[in-house]
């Protein structure tokens, strides 16, 4: 069975898409911790991220830097944070948090609640970053 994400990456149910290129795709996370949380995802499905093979491995985080960067610009913070958590969805990838604090990494229960306009508006000034500066 696909998961999620898989469905996602084949259009199957919607997402707020930031970037996309053959081998990953960034969007929006539904259930965000801080304003433009973000998921980077392979489209290969593979469930642990070091059981990806080398080139993936290391294209996904070149990916996922490109995406934090856009997102650094897009939404004011400190820094990107980084996690790699992967218990909820078994498909690899790469939570990107912009953080005032370390606490805004850490505290993953904390869930925010966007409308699908906020979602919409978002995702737009990141993916606007994204493609400003590739």
């Amino acid at each position: 069975m696909s998961s999620i994400f898989t469905k996602i990456i084949n259009s199957e149910i919607p997402a707020y898409k930031v970037a996309e290129n053959d081998d990953f795709i960034a969007f929006l996370d539904i259930f965000p911790v801080a304003e433009g949380h973000t998921l980077v995802v392979p489209k290969i499905e593979t469930d642990y991220i070091f059981d990806l093979g080398d080139e993936t491995y290391s294209g996904l985080f070149e990916f996922a830097r490109k995406v934090a960067l856009g997102l650094k610009r897009a939404v004011p913070c400190r820094k990107i944070g980084m996690a790699v958590l992967g218990l909820e969805v078994p498909h690899a990838h790469i939570h990107l948090v912009p953080m005032q604090t370390e606490a805004d990494l850490l505290n993953f229960s904390h869930k925010l609640q966007f409308s699908k306009e906020e979602f919409e508006q978002i995702r737009e000034k990141i993916a606007a970053e994204i493609r400003l500066r590739p």
